[in-house]
């Protein structure tokens, strides 16, 4: 099946955090992180008919459940996931609100590499924690990882968790497989566990191969969480689904408690449904996709490049959120970023919201359908000409 990613979809009108959070209705929300596309087909077919089912009571996960993801990351990812090790819940965010509750107690440490998902941080604080960052380094217009500040970092006997972004938020990167190995060392030798992120995994584009952290070692398996949902791919983030994988025993049962304690523990008979069907008949769907997205990505730098050649795209290696370096307009990203909401109507995310200290940042979702990709690059262009 061929899919058409140019349709325009209305969105407006149905309650959509995206669309229907700014009171103007001019607004072009290219902010929150979910995508302006129809899923794979056949996860709408598959939800139309536990629709026409028209029974909803409680429900259980299925051996299905299991099978379709333990199949997926093995098959993409050479990522061998027993079921014993899945803890199923409504989302990465309360699973890392769950995760951190689980393993440390108020006033330990958790470390972060910033820029990054700003979730990270009220996940952090939620649980009474402290927040330690490792910065890392912008240089050549790229980011790399800061290992001698890491290991620094790690050795504090009060650092009980590393947040690892893999792939990175807002930045774009995917981790190597020696970037990985060498955070892995540093935190096993430090007693720290990693709790990885890996909800865009399934998004990469080019050469740029996706690791899952755990699956690089045995010792990686045993020291780690993963986090992981086929939200971001399939764009289901509305449907509220996400697993948690952990080998370690002692580890699944501290976070399955926390589950409880937060009730968070169950799932929708929608997300069984939708992951189910994304990932046992959705590939086809999500390869387009990731051509469509790519091309997308070709035409914002090739469009910087001719109309604002002092901005700095930053290579997308995953995701769909380009990060821009706007340093050379010589004022805060909060102002820039006001500016255009205010005079062009144009949402998009300030930097600073993702611990971007220089405020010479903004993030801009490129999940769109080209002409309204072009739409928002002119109305950018209007404000950002200016300086």
């Amino acid at each position: 099946m061929s899919y058409n990613f140019d349709e325009i979809i209305q969105r407006r009108g149905t309650n959509s955090y995206k669309w229907d959070t700014a009171q103007e209705e001019d607004v072009l929300p290219m902010w929150v992180a979910d995508m302006d596309f129809r899923t794979a087909q056949p996860v709408i077919d598959a939800l139309a008919k536990r629709v026409a089912h028209g029974i909803f009571g409680y429900t259980k996960v299925p051996q299905a459940y299991y099978d379709a993801t333990i199949f997926w990351f093995h098959r993409r990812y050479g990522f061998t996931i027993e079921k014993d090790w899945i803890l199923f819940t409504s989302g990465v965010v309360p699973a890392l609100s769950a995760i951190i509750k689980a393993l440390t107690k108020p006033g330990d440490k958790v470390l972060v590499q910033t820029p990054v998902y700003n979730c990270f941080f009220s996940s952090i604080r939620n649980d009474e924690c402290q927040l330690v960052t490792n910065e890392l380094v912008y240089r050549n217009g790229t980011y790399s990882i800061d290992f001698e500040d890491l290991e620094k970092k790690a050795a504090d006997p009060d650092v009980k968790l590393m947040l690892l972004c893999n792939p990175h938020n807002p930045v774009g990167r995917v981790w190597s497989k020696e970037e990985l190995t060498r955070i892995g060392e540093i935190c096993i030798n430090n007693k720290v566990i990693v709790v990885s992120d890996e909800i865009h995994c399934d998004l990469t584009y080019q050469s740029h191969q996706h690791i899952p952290f755990a699956s690089i070692s045995n010792a990686f398996l045993q020291n780690s969480v993963t986090c992981v949902a086929p939200t971001k791919a399939f764009n289901l983030a509305g449907i509220q689904v996400a697993n948690i994988v952990t080998e370690n025993e002692l580890i699944r049962k501290k976070i399955d408690k926390a589950l409880n304690i937060n009730e968070v523990c169950e799932i929708n008979v929608f997300a069984v449904e939708a992951l189910i069907a994304s990932y046992n008949d959705g590939e086809s769907w999500l390869e387009q996709l990731k051509i469509y997205l790519w091309d997308n990505y070709t035409v914002l730098k090739n469009f910087f490049t001719e109309k604002l050649p002092h901005i700095q795209v930053l290579p997308l290696e995953a995701t769909y959120l380009v990060w821009i370096d706007c340093k050379a307009l010589g004022i805060s990203t909060t102002e820039i970023v006001e500016k255009i909401l205010q005079e062009k109507k144009l949402w998009l995310n300030d930097g600073a919201m993702y611990g971007d200290k220089d405020e010479r940042f903004i993030r801009i979702n490129i999940a769109c359908p080209r002409q309204q990709l072009m739409e928002g690059l002119i109305r950018m262009y209007d404000i950002l000409k200016q300086h």
